[in-house]
Formats: C-alpha cells, sequence, structure tokens
C-alpha cells in the first residue's frame, strides 16, 4: 500500500455538477452526488454513488486488478440497448484507508460510455 503524496498526489472532491452516463441512448446513471477523483497527472475520475446508477443493467464480472494507492478493483459489464460493454465500469468495494471516500462507487470508461458534466 502506498500512501498518496507530493510525488504522487490524490484528492477526491464533491463534483457540484450534475454527471449523467450513457450507453447509446439508455440513462445508466445519472446524479448531483458523483466524488471527482484527480489522480497525478491522469485525466480526472468520475465516482458515482450505486443508488444513482441503474444496478439491474449491470453485471459483474470476474476482472480485478490492483492500484497501490486505491487497492483492489472490481469490474461490471454494461447489457444495454441490445448490446454488453465488458469491463466498462469499475468499483473499489475496500479501498485502502486514504481512499475511503470512494468505497463502493463506481466509475465508468470514458471510451466504453458517454460520460457528461452537466448543470446541476
Amino acid at each position: 500500500m502506498k500512501i498518496p503524496g507530493p510525488d504522487h498526489p490524490i484528492t477526491i472532491t464533491p463534483n457540484p455538477k450534475r454527471v449523467r452516463v450513457t450507453a447509446g441512448d439508455v440513462v445508466i446513471a445519472d446524479t448531483t452526488r458523483a466524488l471527482t477523483l484527480k489522480e497525478a497527472n491522469y485525466p480526472p475520475v468520475h465516482y458515482l454513488p450505486r443508488a444513482d446508477v441503474a444496478m439491474a443493467l449491470l453485471a459483474a464480472t470476474d476482472r480485478s486488478t490492483h492500484c497501490p494507492y486505491k487497492g483492489d478493483a472490481s469490474y461490471f459489464s454494461i447489457e444495454a440497448g441490445g448490446r454488453t460493454l465488458a469491463n466498462a465500469i469499475w468499483s473499489y468495494e475496500a479501498p485502502f484507508p486514504a481512499m475511503a471516500e470512494i468505497a463502493g462507487y463506481l466509475a465508468f470508461y470514458p471510451d466504453k460510455v458517454r460520460i457528461e458534466e452537466l448543470p446541476a
């Protein structure tokens, strides 16, 4: 486990905008309670609460990855609009203590879905 610091900063802040995620014409998530994680030089990532995600459209997969700063990630595919978007979502169910705020939240790959920030 690594701790974020000056050499690898990570910040998590509430996003003041509405965040909507769509796959084709299907709304997968719509929230005003997203958290935005900024990590080092990576693009910002929006983490959305499960309560604002159409969980019935998701299927857990066997994929898992490890981040030395956040912990172990699990993955979900999206089944919507007659197609499956494999491993389009990840979640840290039990992240390391420094990242506890994102526990159970869902993040989406922007190359697999459309992620919009809209006025709240």
